[in-house]
């Protein structure tokens, strides 16, 4: 059955436009169809596997929907999410009844921008809405920004009960005798219909982590210290439990660099095996290894490979079971160590249109049902309900309900020359139905620095695309999931051989006629919108429009900004010192600027303060350069605004157009 009617809701909650195909689409309506929201945020399965739980955009705020797969009919909208109440962040099911939420905020005040997320339990009609979060009083010593995450949610003979980690902060003792002490992170029992806690780990101070073997007992646990002035020290510590015992022993140190981290990071504990699965280096490259938990501290390496990070751990089902692992070359390939999910998704990739990737989202109690989202380079993706017990294959909802019927194009794993000889991986997306020559151009860094460009679908790519251009993404050195001669010192210690590797991107289109000679562009959001400045700084001559959403501008600026928050030592080490904090710094070299620049960003933004932005285009303009400043307010480093989006879109192709001398449409 497919669930036709969740479609149509989809459609009237995002005021889909219908499905023309691409080039007859008009512009505007294009830039709208692209800049909304993924249909689907966020989807879970109920432990019975009868209903879904999904997380959809309905202008500027969200829905929590409820599906009902035996009855069918229309998916109910049960609770809601937007700027003031909070946002919806993820929803997971206690029980098949109750559902358990996290609501995320950010704040403004006289002291700035702060940050706050709250998990609350409903149940699946709507009703009974309770916050799980432990809340503070007026006698409270501080106030609680971490609501707590949900670390198992099957814990045996207790169902709807769930465990959860809780902030603690002490209560003032002057007036009376009832007051706490406790302070730090913790772990509690909560039973999500009733409401009842009960504790499980006491708050610690320099509590950071808790994993559970998702059968409800705690079995590691990690530490960070902190120096006096409160700032986070670089060495984090885990410890770990035997089968029965209360005991903690250690299990391993993690050294870290703001964005990198080495030694055995845990991620998941496998019930069934006994061990801890995590990360660590393995000759240059990340790898996954397990460690027995069973006192001997045995450790095995899982999975590795020469070439690339192995860098996500797949889990399913409720207990959390550790299935394989996944890592990127020029697509992302899972290998799965259950020999059953290995041969159905290898089999589904095969079957379903387009050979797409295949993914398992979710899983019901026992795993007789697994929910499965299949996406590619040009499909966003469709989730699909596959029944093992009757082998049958039922299509559920679109991720993107928009973009149904519109062309997208192929994204091309490309590699080129680097100035000094190296070759450079890259994706390249050509305008559907062109030749691929002499056309207008954009190269588009990613963010990070530490990340990088994978395979699949991209709404900003596929729009410029859309609208006529190539798009090339370098996977720069600086770049993560190389291993760490490639990332070498990140983007910003290195930032000539990054941003050189970009240019020379450029450089690539141009000669290879991919790119019209004065029609070539570069477009960067967060480190992108750095180097998409900074490349002016290297080579002004080269791009001859720029446009940066959410920019890194200053990189003393970018220290700075970090002074409010606990990893800052961490974050100042990653920036470093030197030279390069002012040679690599796009507002202190404002006149080797000679290209139109236009600049977006949210005044909510806490990963890249909206002063970097303002500092920018200040310097610009008494320069006599020209730039175009765009700010949306109460948004963050996302925009997630289709209306802002939109814009976004419309007023970036528009200012390529005009610096380009392309017509406008």
């Amino acid at each position: 059955m497919r669930m036709l009617a969740a479609v149509s809701l989809l459609a009237l909650l995002c005021a889909s436009a219908g499905s023309a195909q691409g080039p007859s689409i008009p512009a505007t309506q294009l830039a709208e169809r692209f800049g909304a929201l993924q249909s689907i945020q966020q989807i879970s399965l109920s432990p019975d596997g009868t209903k879904l739980a999904f997380i959809a955009p309905a202008a500027e705020m969200q829905v929590l929907m409820i599906a009902d797969l035996a009855k069918g009919g229309m998916p109910k909208p049960i609770l809601k999410g937007d700027r003031l109440q909070g946002y919806l962040n993820w929803c997971g099911w206690a029980s098949d009844t109750r559902l358990i939420c996290n609501v995320r905020a950010i704040r403004k005040d006289a002291d700035g921008l702060s940050s706050w997320s709250r998990l609350q339990a409903i149940n699946a009609d709507g009703t009974q809405i309770a916050q799980l979060t432990k809340d503070t009083t007026s006698k409270s010593m501080g106030s609680i920004y971490y609501g707590g995450g949900v670390i198992d949610w099957d814990i045996p003979g207790k169902p709807g009960h769930v465990l959860m980690t809780q902030a603690y902060v002490p209560d003032k003792s002057m007036g009376t005798n009832i007051h706490s002490d406790k302070f730090g992170i913790g772990v509690d029992l909560v039973d999500t219909a009733s409401m009842r806690r009960s504790p499980v780990e006491s708050p610690r101070r320099d509590a950071v982590a808790y994993i559970s073997d998702g059968h409800g007992t705690v079995r590691v646990f990690g530490t960070q210290g902190a120096s006096g002035n409160g700032y986070l020290r670089d060495k984090a510590k885990y410890f770990y439990r035997k089968p029965g015992s209360r005991e903690w022993l250690p299990l391993s140190t993690v050294t870290m660099d703001s964005q990198t981290a080495s030694g055995f990071d845990p991620y998941a504990v496998d019930f069934a095996s006994n061990r801890v699965f995590g990360f660590d280096d393995n000759n240059g490259r990340k790898a996954l290894f397990g460690i027995a938990l069973d006192g001997s501290n045995q450790r095995s390496l899982v999975l590795g490979r020469p070439d690339v990070d192995i860098d996500s751990l797949i889990t399913i089902g409720r207990d959390n079971r550790v299935v394989g692992a996944s890592y990127a070359t020029d697509r992302r390939q899972a290998e799965y160590f259950d020999p059953t999910l290995k041969a159905l998704v290898a089999a589904l990739s095969k079957v379903l249109p387009g050979r797409p990737a295949v993914d398992i989202i979710d899983a019901n109690a026992g795993e007789s049902k697994l929910l499965i989202l299949a996406s590619s380079d040009t499909n966003p993706g469709v989730f699909y309900l596959y029944d093992k017990t009757t082998k049958s294959l039922e299509e559920v909802l679109p991720m993107r309900n928009e973009l149904i019927g519109v062309a997208l194009a192929p994204m091309k794993p490309v590699t080129f020359t680097a100035g000094d000889g190296t070759q450079v991986p890259a994706y390249l997306t050509l305008p559907p139905g062109s030749s691929g020559k002499n056309l207008p151009a954009i190269v588009m860094p990613h963010g990070g620095p530490s990340a990088r460009d994978e395979w699949g679908f991209d709404w900003l790519v596929q729009y410029f695309a859309a609208r006529g251009y190539a798009v090339l993404q370098p996977n720069y050195r600086g770049s993560a999931g190389y291993g760490a001669d490639w990332y070498r010192d990140n983007g910003f210690k290195s930032w000539r051989v990054a941003i050189g590797d970009i240019n020379d991107a450029g450089h690539w289109l141009v000669q290879q006629g991919i790119a019209q000679p004065g029609k070539l562009g570069i477009v960067g959001w967060s480190y992108g919108g750095y180097a998409a400045l900074q490349s002016q700084v290297l080579d002004p001559e080269l791009f001859k429009a720029v446009i940066a959403i959410a920019p890194v501008t200053d990189l003393e600026r970018l220290r700075q900004d970090a002074v409010q928050f606990a990893d800052y030592t961490l974050e100042s080490k990653f920036i470093g010192t030197g030279p390069h904090i002012r040679e690599g710094s796009p507002a202190q070299n404002v006149e080797r600027f000679k290209s139109p620049v236009l600049i977006f960003h949210g005044d909510y933004d806490q990963n890249v303060a909206v002063g970097q932005s303002r500092l920018m285009v200040e310097k610009l303009k008494g320069k006599g350069k020209s730039v175009t400043y765009v700010e949306f307010p109460e948004l963050n480093h996302q925009l997630p605004s289709p209306a802002a989006r939109k814009r976004l879109l419309t007023d970036s192709d528009q200012f390529l157009r005009r610096a380009f001398g392309l017509p406008a449409d």
